[in-house]
């Protein structure tokens, strides 16, 4: 019953919201002030839920070193994002071809605001830390990041190889970033970052979302193998690989600090765990 407490709740914030953006879709100003807002609602209400379902202090959304830990998560993600991007221009799969629009950047900046932050809340602040205080955290890691992959067959240019890159690089990563430090902060900067260099800096579709306009206006072709075609570079094998890599990476840490939980009968994972113990 936690989970339908705190689920139901925070998903009719993230679809009114959600709603409301792609309502006022071509106001940027409009789309950047609902966005932030549906991301701010959804921590509010998931906060309140959770104080509510639990009767605990919801640290993993603490006020305190939130602005710091979101600001490394998107620095990995875009990072990791310029990383993939270079591999496939490498290969002559991605060119950049003219300067994009401000204003679009900004609005998607709004859009991806709200979704980073209300899939993560969902994803990894719901999903996966109740699976995982019963199944374990790798059980909870490969279930989770499995249904975050198929969630993303519902989008416009969706594919199933694109769904399964998703729960490898992404489901998984952002799990281990959450299981690695017990905050929701990084994993939101992360997806942030991923999300906002792929289509508001370099022009690249997300997840099969459709096409954008970021800071450039970026053009990819050849084979969709390296590229990842129309589901975009998420795709791409290099976005697999480095997410894997990011993945694995993150659960060592997790291990190192403590902070992996057993299946069943374990003691929880300490959620007061930070990135700088």
């Amino acid at each position: 019953m936690r989970l339908l407490k705190q689920l139901v709740p925070v998903a009719a914030v993230a679809l009114a919201g959600n709603t409301a953006v792609n309502a006022v879709q071509g106001n940027t100003l409009l789309t950047l002030v609902l966005g932030v807002a549906t991301a701010v609602l959804a921590v509010l209400v998931y906060a309140r839920m959770v104080r509510w379902s639990e009767r605990r202090a919801p640290v993993e959304v603490a006020a305190s070193g939130a602005a710091a830990a979101t600001g490394r998560g998107a620095l990995i993600g875009v990072g990791m994002f310029v990383a993939v991007i270079v591999n496939i221009a490498f290969v002559g799969g991605y060119r950049i071809d003219g300067l994009g629009s401000v204003a679009g950047a900004l609005g998607l900046a709004g859009f991806m605001a709200a979704a980073a932050v209300t899939e993560e809340v969902i994803f990894r602040g719901i999903l996966f830390r109740i699976v995982e205080e019963r199944a374990g955290t790798w059980a909870a890691l490969a279930l989770t990041g499995l249904v975050f992959g198929l969630s993303h067959l519902f989008n416009e240019h969706a594919n199933l190889w694109g769904a399964i890159a998703i729960a490898i690089e992404a489901g998984g990563m952002l799990a281990a970033a959450y299981a690695a430090t017990r905050t929701l902060w990084l994993p939101i900067g992360l997806h942030f970052g991923w999300n906002f260099a792929a289509a508001g800096i370099f022009g690249t579709e997300v997840s099969g979302n459709g096409a954008v306009q970021g800071l450039l206006h970026g053009v990819t072709s050849g084979p969709a193998l390296l590229t990842g075609g129309e589901f975009g570079p998420e795709a791409s094998p290099y976005a697999v690989v480095f997410g894997a890599l990011l993945t694995i990476v993150f659960m060592a840490v997790a291990r190192r600090r403590g902070t992996l939980v057993p299946r069943r009968g374990g003691v929880r994972a300490d959620a007061t765990a930070t990135l700088s113990r």
